[in-house]
């Protein structure tokens, strides 16, 4: 005989219990965040800390006095020109090259990728004593840029070469990631709607690749901010002409004069800090929203 139950008469299904989290598994997840706050600690947080008691030890005054001088200033101002050309370079070609390596298919295109991390692998010493093959006295192209009275080592051009060098990954591997994500459905659909490919780029694609550039500009001129040996070698840092902020701390340290030393590292490493939580914040809001 089949019985039939009825919806008021179903037997009541038991939940599964929870399986409560084991100590073990709980102190291995502590200890892990543990770990990894201590590595940050040491690394990052200690030497800033470090960093600020030294500037500010014999109070504010020192400081300020430090920053005022004409050569600091000087070199501050020559630190963010080089950075904001480097950023505006970068800006422009890392997103084509981010663009192209994406979108098109070409022989030697693995071999392009992988040159791209070479600064990552590369000594800026290095970089600056191959600038200066180039384009010293006795350099290779020296012939090529004399009669037109073009100066590339110890000069401003230099330092600029030295920087884009070091800083090309940051935008291109900002981008990358972001424009394979995105994919062409959207572009495609923008062209068949008659849109041109510059229609396309600005209206399409840029909004939705807005945050990587964003990041990608930022860590740039973080890093150009704060680019020492390539600078060094093919600058020369000379005082008053081609010395960066780096350089002058560089020169203050040699000189024993400690709170300018200090006062122009601070400055810098909270600028580069702001940089980076700032597109940091400005991303969790648009993720968010």
């Amino acid at each position: 005989m089949t019985t039939i139950l009825t919806s008021g008469s179903l037997p009541a299904v038991a939940k599964p219990a929870r399986r409560p989290v084991s100590i073990r598994r709980m102190w291995t997840r502590y200890l892990l965040i543990a770990v990894v706050v201590t590595y940050i600690a040491i690394l990052i947080v200690a030497p800033l800390v470090r960093l600020v008691i030294s500037a500010f030890e014999h109070g504010i005054a020192p400081v300020f006095g430090a920053l005022a001088d004409p050569v600091i200033l000087q070199a501050f101002w020559l630190t963010v020109f080089i950075s904001v050309i480097t950023v505006v370079v970068h800006a422009i070609f890392g997103t084509i090259v981010a663009w192209v390596l994406v979108r098109q298919r070409f022989r030697g295109r693995a071999f392009l990728n992988a040159l791209i991390d070479m600064p990552f692998a590369v000594s800026p010493v290095v970089v600056g004593y191959m600038l200066l093959l180039l384009f010293g006295r006795t350099g290779i192209l020296a012939p090529l840029l004399d009669p037109f009275n073009i100066k590339v080592a110890f000069a401003l051009p230099g330092m600029i070469l030295a920087t884009l060098f070091v800083s090309l990954p940051f935008m291109v591997r900002e981008l990358v990631p972001v424009l394979e994500a995105f994919g062409v459905q959207q572009e495609q659909a923008a062209a068949t709607l008659g849109a041109s490919g510059l229609q396309t780029f600005w209206f399409v694609t840029l909004p939705a690749i807005r945050w990587g550039f964003i990041y990608g500009v930022t860590l740039t001129f973080a890093r150009a901010l704060g680019e020492f040996g390539a600078v060094l070698v093919i600058g020369g840092g000379i005082q008053g002409r081609t010395e960066t902020a780096t350089l002058s701390i560089y020169r203050a340290l040699d000189e024993r004069h400690y709170v300018g030393a200090y006062s122009a590292a601070l400055v810098l490493g909270l600028f580069s800090l702001i940089l980076v939580l700032g597109s940091e914040l400005l991303r969790r809001r648009e993720h968010k929203s």
